[in-house]
Order: C-alpha cells, then structure tokens, then sequence
C-alpha cells in the first residue's frame, strides 16, 4: 500500500475563529488583498479586524464564478498594490480566486501554460504569495485543495488549475460564518460537499486515510444538512457541516472523483448554474448508474459496499441497502425544490459537446467504473 497526504500548513477549526486573524496576518505582512465573495458585514468585520493591527488591506469583491479573464484582472490588482499576503474569503469562488492569484502573482507566463486540457498543464514552479483561505459556505472545501476551478469563456468549459502550490498556508474554518447562508444555497453548497465525500470514498484509488475522513464527513452530512438548510441559525448543525465540507476538501485533495465532477466541469462552462445544484442533480443517477455497471461488470467490487455503508451513514439504518442511500439524495433534492438542469438552459443538443470534454476530464479518470456514453447520456438526460 502506498499514499500521499498533502494539505495546508495549518488549519485553524471553531466558532469565532475568525476574531484571530489580525494576530495570524500579522505574523507575516502589514499588507494584504483581500479578494472576498461574503457578505459585506463580513468584509467589514474582517477589515476591522486587520486594522487593529495596523494592517492595510486592499479589498475587492468578485460577484461571480472565476474565469480566466477574472484572474488575470486579480493578479494585475496584487501587483499593483504590492500585497505580500492574499487572503480569500467567502465560498469557493473566492477562495479559488484567491488561491489562482496568489500563485499566478509569482509565476511568469500566460495562465494557459499552467491551466489542465485547455492549456499545457506546466507545474506552478515559484512558491504563491501567502496564502489564507477563510470559506463563509460549508460547500467546495476549497481551503484544503490544490487546485482552482476556472472558467473558460472561449472553450465553454471550467478547468483546473492544479498543484502543492494552491494549498494555502492557513485554512480558517470559522462555522459562525455559515449562519447567514441562505436556505437554498445551504442545500446547494451540502450536496457539494456530500458528492466531495462520496466520489473519493468509491473512487478507483482510495487510500485508507481518505477512506475515514470521508465517511465521518458522510455521517455528518446525514446527521446535519436537513438540520442546517430547516434552521440556518443551528450552530451545532452548521458545525458538522463545516467539518464535513472541510473533509471534503482534504479527501478529494488526495483521492479522486468520480462521473459527476467529470460531467460537472464541461456543464459549468455550458450553462449558468450554481456548481452545486449541478452536483445535486448528477449525483443520484450517477450512484445509480455506477452501481448498474459495477453489478454487471464486477459484483465483487469493493466500491458496492462502500455504496452500501454510504446508504447506512446517510439514513442511519445499519441494514440498508444501496438504493437507499441513493433515495436519501432524491428526496433531499425533491425537499429543497433543486432545479433541474434544464432551468438552467441544458437542451440535449449540448450533450455531444459535454460528453466530448468530459472524456479529457481528469475526474472521469477515478470513476470507480468505466461508464460508456450510452450510460452518461442517460444521466444527463435525468438530470434534464
């Protein structure tokens, strides 16, 4: 058995977290750029909180998924104002932005060069700016991840940027910035995540570090996500779920993933739709494709029992079966009102162009079963 575990340098966990951060930049720079996606009052407080110690801070709010053009626009903001530390905050839009631009700072070259399938995938050479990630949604766990998801508006796709050098210096999970979070987005950000712990669970290379993360994250998710999305104010359930997105995070940092992030990536570059309500619609019949497959092609996979404890952490039913776990999935998204994709603006003419970049993803790669495109059409039309 042989596996790697990288994560950041530090990860800080608690309610009121977030009131050490003048102490912890201050330890590194007086000048910082703060590329934000939260709430303004948090802003505002995080600013507050930098001033007490006679830090500057250069603030820009991102409304929007990061693209390639964004990021150039970052990187140009940071070198202008001189910044030595980057601090993003916010769901993982903001932390990937934040992540991209303090890598790009002190690496020389056009994006492309460091970008996957789009671009020639070189490796980030130059250590980044530090970096401090401080996630305001419990969703992507992107404070833990060595990649940034961007988009493409030329190829119509989003892509990674990938590499030890994206793994922040210091991940602040602070669930008290959670209790804002709408209902909705609470719903969009928990399947994300819950998709974040199953695809590296049942991934074709797991390793048995990630293996427990992802299921005392799984457990929380069943424990929790009704819990958070009927009463954002339930601390105790914004707690698990924080937690949850953060092994979320470091599992697929050091795993795989699987046929709905491999889909995901291409439909994100096709359609206008949250990451999250696109995972929540693939999520079930990708489960239920990959058990079909899995069935007919290798009973003895051990990726069906892990289907099988997925159902019992998620239910809490120790004798249930697998479709269980995956009705637990449909019916959340049936009591939360996720869209279908369609919504969105997903037409079956889009599918050839999604299934041809899906077979480059690197995702589809730790599918634990090869799905033909039969199978993946037939999951896209379900999520139609």
């Amino acid at each position: 058995m042989q596996f790697e575990f990288s994560t950041a340098s530090r990860i800080i966990f608690g309610p009121g977290k977030l009131d050490i951060i003048g102490g912890l930049v201050a330890e590194i720079s007086k000048n910082v750029m703060i590329i934000s996606g939260c709430p303004q009052a948090t802003a505002d407080r995080l600013i507050r909180l930098l001033e007490a110690y006679e830090i500057t801070s250069s603030y820009i709010k991102i409304k929007s998924e990061p693209t390639t053009d964004l990021i150039l626009e970052l990187v140009e903001f940071c070198r202008q104002s001189r910044s030595e530390v980057v601090i993003g905050i916010g769901g993982g839009s903001a932390i990937d932005s934040a992540k991209a631009t303090a890598a790009l700072v002190t690496n020389a070259g056009d994006i492309s060069d460091y970008l996957e399938v789009i671009g020639r995938n070189q490796p980030l050479i130059n250590p980044p700016l530090a970096l401090i990630a401080i996630p305001t949604t419990a969703g992507t766990g992107s404070e833990v991840t060595r990649n940034a998801v961007l988009g493409s508006p030329l190829h119509h796709i989003k892509v990674s940027l990938r590499g030890p050098h994206l793994l922040p210096l210091i991940a602040l999970v602070d669930p008290e910035l959670t209790i804002t979070v709408p209902p909705l987005i609470t719903a969009y950000t928990g399947l994300d995540t819950l998709t974040q712990l199953i695809e590296p669970f049942t991934c074709n290379s797991p390793n048995p570090l990630t293996d427990a993360i992802c299921q005392e994250g799984i457990k929380r998710v069943g424990g929790s996500l009704y819990r958070a999305h009927e009463n954002g104010s339930n601390l105790n359930a914004r707690e698990d779920m924080a937690l949850a997105s953060l092994f979320s995070g470091l599992a697929l940092a050091n795993s795989k993933l699987g046929a709905v992030h491999g889909l995901a990536g291409p439909l994100g570059g096709e359609i206008s739709a949250p990451h999250g309500a696109i995972c929540a619609r693939l999520l079930p019949p990708v489960m239920e494709a990959n058990r079909s497959a899995l069935l007919r092609l290798a009973a003895d996979h051990p990726a069906l029992e892990k289907y099988r404890i997925i159902a019992v952490l998620l239910t809490g039913n120790k004798n249930a079966g697998i479709e269980e776990g995956i009705q637990w999935v449909r019916d959340f998204c049936q009591h939360v009102g996720i869209p279908h994709l369609s919504t969105y603006g997903l037409i079956e003419n889009m599918f050839d162009a999604v299934l041809a970049k899906a077979t480059y993803s690197s995702s589809m790669k730790g599918n634990p079963v090869i799905l033909s495109e039969g199978e993946l059409r037939n999951i896209l039309q379900q999520s139609l």
